[in-house]
């Protein structure tokens, strides 16, 4: 099946719903015989959705910079552990080993890998399905602002298309997989 990617939460100290929302999309993922990559850290989020992968059976990639190893927050127990020198290696590795992209409510690191990789579909850089998985419409206004963008003329509206938004953790994992396999069938 696919290696998903999954942009989330590095954060301590948010409300448990939201790592509960990891965990049942670690848990999902791996039951429908997917592959992980993440961020590589075995706190909050990112860790509660490879702890779960993992408990499933998934094979988890984790990709890290050297800086967060020496904090100690790096997550061992991944089945491959990459360490990278910064910001911008990790992104590209974990886009490279990606074949779709699920990002759940996080910080501006999550928010900036999200923009990332739905700009590049809408560029046509990659036919790699980019989905949000946002239950309580942390992200909306996000979206909110690329609407404002397009109706200003700053965005094309095809770009808006190109992000798959779900509400529940079945819905995007079904939008990955209906994506993959529309790219499968034209290639």
């Amino acid at each position: 099946m696919a290696a998903i990617c999954v942009y989330c939460a590095s954060s301590e100290g948010i409300d448990p719903r939201y790592v509960d929302l990891a965990t049942e999309l670690g848990t999902a993922l791996a039951a429908r015989g997917h592959s992980l990559v993440s961020g590589g850290g075995r706190v909050s989020m990112m860790g509660a959705v490879a702890r779960a992968a993992r408990a499933g059976g998934a094979h988890t990639v984790g990709v890290i910079p050297q800086a967060l190893v020496s904090l100690e927050v790096a997550d061992d127990e991944a089945d491959e552990l990459l360490v990278v020198p910064d910001m911008r290696a990790r992104k590209g590795l974990m886009d490279a080993r990606a074949d779709a992209f699920v990002t759940l409510p996080g910080g501006i690191g999550t928010v900036e890998e999200l923009m990332e990789v739905w700009t590049a579909r809408a560029l046509g850089m990659h036919r790699k399905p980019v989905v949000l998985l946002d239950p309580w419409d942390d992200l909306l206004p996000l979206v909110d602002l690329a609407i404002s963008l397009r109706d200003k003329g700053f965005v094309r509206a095809p770009a808006l298309a190109h992000l798959l938004r779900t509400s529940d953790v079945a819905q995007a994992l079904d939008a990955v997989e209906v994506e993959l396999a529309g790219v499968a069938s034209t290639t």
